[in-house]
């Protein structure tokens, strides 16, 4: 067993956790679950679960710390007549101790384990540049599951009860629940405490409708993995793995076949894990809503891998740009800038720091690096430029709500999306850049009149099955963009139309999945962040 889509897992693994789960009493599900979780880790990560341990501890302990902290500085509040501001002020220093210890230490284990070869490597290049010949080596090793999501879910736990929006659970085992439910532990979504502890240890019991909905939405995320991600792999590999082998064109295509693949990976298998947590009766946070129908760049990223988003706006955004230091720029920046640009320069403080750790938070890589200050220009840029587009609109009499105007902003983002996405797969920033030039210098459409496109890794019966597959997920985003629930509406459907789609998905993976020597599967692509 090695993933969501493993056999085992469907046929083995999570039968008997909802067995398990139907016959245990109600106040003991919220432990079948917890077992189930740390089995699940400990199948996919063997000893590696000691960090996950870790964390759970650390963030469990210095929780209720901070919860003593609060409480000691409410009951000197009550009893003091004079001097409240210096309790406050005492009582935040302290806690502001325990959190930073607790960040550090979290964060400190993902860095040490994801991040030392290439800070190692960069510093040996910077040493190289001086004439120093002094090497860093890091040697090889395994990452556990999830690290880079639930490292970000405790972090957020720690700060929540810092900024008292939550209260430090005195329960282990549910702190414990909370940062390894095995559904989302390996991609996701990255939840806050108060959105999944209550449901997590409720205990809710199984019922026809969370079984069916969720049965369903798995097959549907089965469908976009195993139909559309895993077959588009076998042209997507060896023309990123040797770009330097055709024309601009064809990487064009590729680029763009990527971000198709990226896309029906990653949103099919959260449409896994909140389908499995569904049949627990457990609702998880949506990470997608229809990212193809952005019109901006920043849209894009509200729509797409919402969960990562929000937690960087909430954790570091706003923090940041509302530190003492970034208010001292702002104020300054005023007074040479305007009250109208003047702010600009504190939040685009603000929005790097999101980016960088965005770009790094996905790999430990160059290519990662540009991909987030890719995004940075270019969101930054877009806030620079709107008060001077629809200015220019007004005077052009451009109507920018037309439909025209419209799809035109549409395509240029996904022109935008599709570039970043190519320098994100590609095997380095230097590969990434040479892909680009050849998009620039040598596009060609040669591959696909000749027909040469059939032969790297797909033929004519591949794209024509991706196509229809890619038809359905699209007719479904168009259903949800209208703001219609596609899975609600089903689940009032009768008893034959239910089966009937639920058969028809079934048949579809079993019929049209990738599997067989032509194509090479790929484990979920976002458990390696």
């Amino acid at each position: 067993m090695t993933s969501y889509f493993s056999i085992l897992f469907f046929a083995v693994f999570l039968p008997l956790v909802v067995a398990a789960y139907g016959i245990a009493p109600r106040k003991a599900r919220w432990v079948v679950l917890l077992v189930a979780s740390y089995a699940f880790f400990w199948i996919l990560s063997g000893r590696l679960i000691v960090f996950i341990l870790a964390s759970t501890v650390s963030v469990y302990g210095l929780a209720l710390a901070l919860d003593a902290q609060i409480r000691q500085r409410d009951k000197r509040l009550a009893g003091a007549t004079s001097g409240k501001r210096a309790i406050r002020a005492s009582a935040k220093r302290r806690m502001r101790a325990i959190l930073t210890a607790g960040v550090l230490l979290n964060v400190g284990m993902l860095v040490a384990l994801k991040y030392v070869k290439f800070f190692g490597e960069a510093l040996s290049g910077l040493l190289g540049l001086f004439g120093h010949g002094f090497v860093v080596n890091v040697p090889p090793h395994d990452l556990p599951i999830g690290i880079s999501f639930y490292t970000l879910m405790a972090v957020s736990y720690l700060v929540d009860v810092y900024r008292e929006s939550v209260r430090a659970d005195r329960n282990l085992g549910r702190v414990a629940l909370y940062l390894s439910f095995f559904p989302q532990v390996m991609e996701g979504p990255i939840c806050r405490y108060s959105q999944t502890a209550e449901s997590l240890t409720a205990g809710e019991p199984l019922d026809r409708r969370s079984m069916y909905a969720g049965a369903v939405r798995i097959l549907y995320g089965f469908a976009k993995k195993i139909i559309v991600a895993d077959r588009l792999n076998a042209f997507v590999r060896p023309v990123f793995g040797g770009h330097y082998l055709f024309d601009g064109g064809v990487t064009a295509f590729a680029a763009i076949l990527y971000t198709l693949q990226l896309y029906c990976d990653f949103s099919g298998t959260m449409d896994v894990a909140l389908g499995i947590a569904q049949m627990f009766n457990v609702r998880l946070p949506e990470n997608f809503r229809q990212p193809f129908f952005s019109r901006t760049a920043s849209e894009f990223w509200k729509r797409w891998h919402i969960t990562l988003g929000t937690w960087l706006k909430d954790y570091v955004y706003y923090p940041v740009s509302l530190s003492a230091p970034c208010k001292r720029l702002t104020k300054r920046a005023r007074k040479v800038f305007g009250n109208r640009y003047g702010p600009l320069l504190a939040s685009s403080v603000a929005l790097l720091c999101v980016w960088v750790i965005n770009g790094l938070w996905h790999g430990a890589g160059s290519q990662y690096l540009f991909f987030g200050m890719y995004y940075f220009v270019l969101i930054m840029a877009g806030g620079l430029v709107e008060p001077v587009a629809a200015k220019a609109a007004l005077r052009l009499h451009v109507d920018r709500t037309s439909a025209p105007y419209r799809a035109f902003q549409t395509a240029r983002t996904l022109v935008i999306v599709f570039v970043g996405e190519m320098f994100f797969r590609a095997n380095g920033l230097a590969a990434g850049l040479a892909m680009f030039r050849r998009i620039v210098t040598d596009f060609s459409l040669g591959a696909f009149t000749s027909g040469a496109i059939f032969a790297v890794g797909l033929d004519g019966p591949d794209y024509l099955v991706v196509c229809l597959a890619l038809a359905g997920v699209l007719a479904v985003g168009i259903a949800q963009e209208r703001g219609r629930d596609v899975l609600g509406a089903l689940c009032e459907r009768g008893t034959i139309a239910r089966w009937a789609v639920a058969i028809a998905l079934f048949m579809a993976i079993v019929i049209f999945g990738a599997y067989g020597a032509s194509y090479i599967p790929i484990a979920p692509m976002y458990a390696k962040f």
